[in-house]
């Protein structure tokens, strides 16, 4: 049994350009994990099944538990040229100054099979991880929230997002949850996974992305073409997060929705020194950066309202035929 604590601290990747200039990406209060967390971690396990926490069921992909299968194979990943000239006619001025798209290696990968969630991870079922367990809340104060950088957004646009004691803004429970860092979110994914046996943790950077463009390289979820009414950006509004699985016509070729828009998603693969890739794009960005393809890092302890995340649990090789 793995034992939890609450802690109270906050391949290359092409460079994030200077605070200030960029679009994606743009206190401690928190509960202090009680004595007896371990003793609540078993007794949740001996409970029941898990509580996946996703609002809504997709019942073209048959999903029970709010993940889906992603099939064993190769997929084409990255960019070519002809792709990244697409997405910086689309991308904004700050995205073709300082080269975002230059560093999307194109690439074949084989893959073994996984489930991973078909919406991101939402506030309510975030509070029931932090209810059990005892970490701490998403929450910043200002000075931290200042210190970390990303200030595209200034820190009244914050307000909206922070929880009280252990519960989230009850109009945003269906949100996708935010103010997370990279642990945050991957110790969340550990605890699910126990609650049933299973190896839970953040996806990897390369099955992130097939899961959101399936295996023929299209360029968004939905296929090649920019369509700003399938997805929540600044291209439509309505300027900050909406409830997962808003846009189905958004949704990728297995089933999963807001793998483009509404927030960015934390991945377990490495950056630069302290950082880790995020994917997907926000709520407050331009096309070219919600191509599956799009890549950056950003601090592993960062916690913004343009961060969230969804999981991944492994299964055995013979269930996935």
């Amino acid at each position: 049994m793995r034992h939890y604590r609450t802690f109270h601290r906050g391949a290359p990747v092409a460079p994030a350009p200077p605070v200030g200039t960029v679009p994606p990406g743009a206190a401690p209060a928190g509960a202090v994990a009680p004595a007896a967390a371990a003793v609540l971690i078993a007794a949740a396990i001996l409970v029941g099944s898990c509580v996946l926490g996703q609002p809504t069921r997709n019942p073209e992909a048959g999903d029970s538990d709010g993940m889906i299968l992603i099939p064993e194979g190769e997929a084409e990943l990255g960019s070519g040229a002809e792709e990244r000239a697409f997405g910086y006619r689309i991308g904004g001025r700050a995205a073709r100054r300082w080269k975002w798209f230059d560093n999307e290696r194109q690439r074949i990968v084989k893959l073994p099979a996984y489930r991973m969630d078909r919406t991101p991870v939402t506030q309510r079922a975030y509070g029931e991880f932090v209810r059990a367990v005892g970490w701490r809340v998403p929450f910043i104060t200002e000075g931290v929230y200042r210190e970390q950088g990303y200030l595209v957004h200034p820190y009244d646009q914050v307000l909206r997002y922070l929880w009280y004691v252990d519960r989230p803004p009850a109009e945003l429970a269906e949100h996708p949850v935010v103010l997370v860092s990279q642990r945050d979110a991957e110790t969340y994914c550990r605890w699910r996974g126990e609650r049933t046996r299973a190896m839970c943790r953040l996806p990897s950077e390369d099955e992130w992305e097939k899961a959101a463009r399936g295996t023929g390289g299209r360029y968004f979820p939905w296929g090649d073409e920019w369509a700003p009414e399938r997805v929540n950006t600044v291209a439509q509004g309505p300027f900050g997060t909406t409830p997962v699985g808003r846009y189905p016509e958004g949704r990728s070729p297995y089933g999963l929705y807001d793998m483009a828009g509404n927030v960015f998603e934390w991945t377990a693969t490495p950056g630069r020194p302290g950082r880790t890739v995020v994917k997907s794009c926000s709520w407050d960005d331009f096309g070219g950066i919600c191509r599956a393809a799009a890549r950056h890092d950003r601090k592993t302890a960062s916690r913004h309202i343009l961060f969230g995340f969804r999981c991944l649990c492994e299964i055995e090789a013979d269930a996935a035929r």
